[in-house]
């Protein structure tokens, strides 16, 4: 089978499964955020730590168990990190360092899973399962819980509560994650990945992350890993290691994990809001931006020539012989599309137009489909940054799912899409200044500059992919990078919850001649040219003397 035709069919097999996943994953995920039902298991959990499930909170009680939660798991993992030489199950490994605890506890937290280390080489097992499995399952739970109170911030009316987060952090976890980890497990298994304790691989693909363990720490981290979760991995090598991704049947598999949520949840948006139609055309937006990505992923990947070496009629260098250029190619786009940060070739190495692409892909903010949850949340702020837009164009107030769009919301909106360009754009001009930053790049020139600003975007967005040619283990990246994560993070969080909390006071507006559809392709084509404009007039200057100049080199 040819290239093009390999490439072209993964593509159409992840689509048709994604299809029809989404109407039935969707309305579960819909009843998890909206069921009166508690379980057994989950009331014991309320009772242990001392929740009450029908209490609800307004936005800033949201929002402070939000941060509450993850700074103590940030302490605890910190410590557990720190500690691990006198702790059991250590392997003799010794505490880590504490610039690289600091990062790797941040990363963990936020979903991110960015590794600035080898896990096999760094973590004991008590570290991999009590400490990054855990936060693997449970801050992908956090983004999915943030979503659904967006969700019902634009569903309500006169409301001055959002739910509970400790209800949806629990029955995320319990309801959506678990099972499905289990299930992918089982899987993965099937296909080859390793069943082995001390051969750990990432867990968090549904979770938007990158870890492997099976039955120990491999099989179900590489589940959770893979279902949306982090980057890195056991082996360092992440998915181009075969006992973490095997085979090209693993590998298209790993793909589907990884968008398989995001793209359920807009389902979630329209069953809650009592508009399905609102939620395809969210969806539709999400596709679109998707397929761009991936072809044009593939088309960068396919060219011989460029800076890279070409090899059978295609850039190989570093990607995986197993894997070839379609999948090599499908699987990047999806992980820089999601906040997932797994890889299975090595982004360093890819034609200057395919490192630009993957750049661009977490530029977007993530939304095509994005993370778990956040991936959701950040494309309806763009949808309310586009119905402004729409509204000063008619002279009229703007309405999305009869909301108004007031001076108080479109504030929320544009702060929390300039948070992730300033945490970008300053952290890698602050890099570049600094002779011992510029000493970890592995290349100089525009090359070099995109491995810094790859850093950057990765940690901003909360993806967790490198680029795999700067050195990052140092003082400067694991501290700075650290501290993007965390603002990139839980700043947007908050503007979120404050914009969910601003909706749902409001009353219901009611549906004029005048009223702009938010349902069809007029809307879809207005959403996606303001994700692209926004981005463009962002990111273009950095792009310009990064992968542009040197594909233009």
């Amino acid at each position: 089978m040819s290239t093009p035709l390999a490439g072209t069919t993964l593509v159409a097999a992840l689509v048709l499964l994604l299809v029809l996943v989404h109407r039935p994953l969707g309305a579960h995920l819909h009843r998890v955020a909206t069921s009166e039902r508690d379980l057994g298991v989950e009331r014991f959990v309320y009772r242990l730590v001392g929740v009450d499930a029908r209490a609800e909170q307004s936005w800033a009680a949201y929002a402070r168990s939000v941060l509450a939660f993850s700074a103590v798991s940030v302490l605890l993992l910190y410590a557990l990190l720190r500690a691990q030489a006198v702790l059991p199950l250590s392997l003799g490994f010794g505490g880590v360092e504490p610039s690289q605890a600091w990062n790797t506890a941040i990363s963990f937290v936020t979903n991110t899973n960015w590794q600035s280390y080898s896990g096999e080489s760094t973590m004991g097992h008590l570290a991999q399962m009590a400490g990054l499995a855990v936060q693997n399952f449970v801050s992908a739970a956090v983004g999915i819980a943030v979503a659904f109170a967006l969700i019902r911030g634009l569903a309500r009316a006169s409301s001055a509560t959002l739910g509970n987060f400790w209800v949806d952090l629990v029955r995320v976890s319990l309801r959506v994650l678990l099972p499905l980890a289990f299930v992918a497990a089982l899987v993965l298994l099937a296909t080859g990945v390793v069943q082995n304790l001390s051969s750990g691989v990432d867990a968090t693909t549904l979770a938007g992350g990158t870890q492997h363990l099976t039955g120990g720490p491999v099989a179900s981290q590489e589940a959770i890993k893979e279902l949306g979760t982090n980057g890195g991995g056991f082996y360092n090598a992440n998915s181009a290691h075969p006992f973490e991704n095997p085979s090209g049947v693993s590998n298209a598999f790993e793909i589907f994990l990884i968008l398989v949520i995001p793209f359920s949840l807009p389902r979630v948006f329209g069953l809650m809001t009592g508009d399905t139609g609102q939620g395809r055309a969210i969806a539709l937006t999400m596709a679109v931006l998707a397929l761009a990505g991936v072809a044009l992923a593939n088309l960068a990947l396919a060219q011989a020539g460029g800076t890279v070496p070409g090899a059978v009629g295609a850039a190989t260098e570093g990607v995986e012989t197993r894997f070839g250029i379609s999948q090599s190619a499908t699987f990047a786009a999806a992980t820089t599309l999601t906040s997932t940060g797994a890889v299975n070739s090595f982004h360093d190495s890819f034609p200057a137009a395919g490192g630009g692409v993957v750049l661009l892909n977490m530029m977007l903010g993530e939304v095509a489909p994005g993370g778990v949850g956040s991936g959701l949340y950040g494309l309806l702020v763009l949808a309310v940054i586009t119905v402004f837009v729409a509204g000063l164009m008619v002279g009229r107030t703007p309405e999305y799912v009869g909301k108004k769009i007031g001076g108080r919301e479109i504030k929320f909106a544009s702060l929390y899409f300039l948070v992730t360009p300033a945490l970008v754009l300053v952290g890698t001009a602050a890099a570049m200044a600094l002779p011992s930053a510029r000493a970890s790049m592995l290349n100089s020139g525009p090359h070099g500059l995109s491995e810094v600003l790859y850093a950057y975007t990765s940690a901003a967005n909360n993806n967790g992919s490198a680029f795999a040619g700067l050195s990052a283990n140092t003082t400067w990246y694991n501290t700075t990078l650290g501290l993007a994560m965390a603002f990139g993070r839980f700043v947007p969080v908050v503007l979120v919850l404050g914009l969910a909390g601003s909706l749902a006071a409001q009353g219901r507006a009611a549906t004029t001649a005048g009223t702009l559809p938010t349902r069809g392709p007029l809307f879809v084509g207005m959403l996606l040219a303001v994700t692209v404009v926004l981005v463009a007039l962002t990111y273009l200057p950095a792009l310009a003397l990064g992968p542009l100049a040197e594909a233009l080199s």
